[in-house]
């Protein structure tokens, strides 16, 4: 198999009927590394939204348990990947992700953000570090498969195309990103957590590297101090080897999932490891302590 046969394979599937397909082969065989690392940042990027980042910070779960509520994630998410929308893993991981969703006062408008981020920052990430680019046809599949994604989870008024999907991001954030006390805590959570990943000497470098990657509106969000040209200058262009290498690498010929993943760290293995089903959290509407919810549910429609 050739570096870009996959490609080749890829468009000739449909970007609708076949894209669960193609967004499965992009996230598992042409950018898994990448996939993870964007889609850390789409997450990331959604705490400097203070209705979100606030939220977070109260329902403790990305402070004091940062490694559980990422490997979560990370899996559920990737569950569906893996299997697809019809299957029993994707069902369950879909209904656990609107069971958690459904249990807090969460707006359909920074639901529908969240989803941009799905859609946006992995593209923008290969990009800028990626062995190769997107194609308009992988990206329609990309698209539509979020978009399937977004009505399993109730959203509503999602954008119809990419370039939607883009302006719907960036009029967000232009919009509502700005300065939280909550918003700031789980943001500095999540960059120890990524911290804890390499050997201890290595932490202020890996956090280093990490804000060297933010853009200016984020850090302003965060109030943090902008790191120095040289910083981002390295990082990037470290970013970039990494591409170049990985260009002149054989194809990979074995699927590899979130499950697969060194960061995940909550599971000893797969499948004994862990059930989809007891993935996350489970809040209780009135209860107390880890889990539950701190914020009461209003009508759907009032959370629109």
């Amino acid at each position: 198999m050739g570096r870009y046969d996959r490609l080749k394979y890829i468009l000739q599937l449909d970007p609708e009927r076949d894209a669960h397909t193609i967004y499965r082969l992009i996230a598992s065989y042409e950018f898994p590394w990448d996939i993870a690392r964007a889609l850390e940042l789409a997450l990331y990027r959604t705490y400097a939204v203070p209705s979100i980042g606030k939220l977070l910070a109260e329902t403790a779960e990305l402070t004091d348990r940062t490694q559980k509520r990422y490997d979560d994630t990370a899996l559920l998410l990737d569950a569906v990947v893996e299997h697809g929308f019809d299957s029993v893993d994707g069902r369950t991981a879909i209904r656990r992700m609107n069971q958690m969703h459904g249990a807090y006062d969460i707006t359909n408008d920074d639901m529908r953000y969240v989803l941009c981020t799905f859609v946006v920052v992995p593209k923008r990430w290969l990009d800028s570090f990626g062995w190769r680019r997107l194609t308009q046809h992988e990206l329609r599949a990309v698209t539509h498969y979020y978009r399937t994604l977004g009505r399993h989870m109730g959203i509503k008024d999602l954008p119809g195309s990419y370039e939607e999907f883009e302006r719907c991001l960036d009029a967000y954030e232009e919009a509502h990103f700005g300065w939280d006390e909550g918003g700031r805590s789980v943001s500095d959570a999540t960059l120890d957590l990524v911290a804890s990943w390499y050997p201890r000497p290595l932490a202020p470098l890996v956090r280093g590297a990490s804000l060297a990657l933010l853009d200016e509106s984020l850090l302003r969000a965060f109030r943090y101090t902008p790191p120095g040209p040289l910083a981002r200058e390295l990082t990037r262009s470290a970013l970039r080897l990494r591409a170049r290498g990985v260009r002149l690498l054989p194809p990979r010929r074995r699927p590899h999932y979130a499950r697969q993943n060194r960061e995940v760290r909550s599971y000893p293995g797969y499948p004994a490891g862990y059930r989809v089903a007891d993935l996350g959290t489970f809040p209780e509407r009135g209860g107390t302590g880890p889990g539950t919810c701190p914020v009461p549910r209003t009508s759907r429609q009032e959370r629109r």
